[in-house]
């Protein structure tokens, strides 16, 4: 069986699992403390996006920025995220997300104060784990309720894009 035509769309693999992390981490929280249940939870998170990074980057068969900006689309899919392209070179990768279905999502569940706990936190150990050369500048997220949210991957070395301000 075709892998691709199993796996499910990240939208909706994020909702099964907002759906049974959510209630488990308030729980955990309760016990443990918020910012301690968080502080966990969040390394978990950070390590399954590395290892997240790690599989796409031998999926596509390279680590480059290029190869990473081909995989926009799965980030896409199912329309997940709007997305406004606003640079893409070999060194360079800028876009701003315009709309976030993940972010409402968590808030239509009532967990909108997790979202980026269980969502945003992860692009970065995704970018990190997909390759070590490429960082990630992010000044702000709809989730955390800016207009929109501002991604700016570069080759490390190369002079940082200024980030859009709203």
């Amino acid at each position: 069986m075709d892998p691709e035509k199993t796996r499910l769309p990240l939208l909706q693999q994020r909702e099964i699992e907002a759906r049974i992390v959510g209630p488990i981490l308030r729980a955990f929280a309760e016990e443990v403390g918020h910012d301690r249940a968080l502080e966990i939870v969040g390394g978990v998170i950070r390590e399954l996006a590395r290892e997240s990074g790690a599989e796409l980057a031998r999926t596509l068969g390279e680590a480059s920025l290029s190869a990473f900006a081909r995989s926009l689309d799965r980030w896409r899919e199912g329309g997940a995220l709007e997305i406004q392209v606003i640079e893409q070179s070999p060194d360079r990768l800028s876009f701003d997300v315009t709309r976030c279905r993940y972010a409402e999502m968590y808030q239509a569940f009532g967990l909108a104060d997790l979202g980026a706990s269980l969502s945003c936190q992860r692009d970065f150990a995704l970018a990190e784990g997909f390759n070590s050369e490429i960082e990630l500048t992010r000044t702000q997220t709809i989730m955390g309720g800016a207009s929109f949210c501002d991604f700016r991957f570069r080759l490390v070395g190369q002079d940082p894009a200024p980030a859009r301000t709203e």
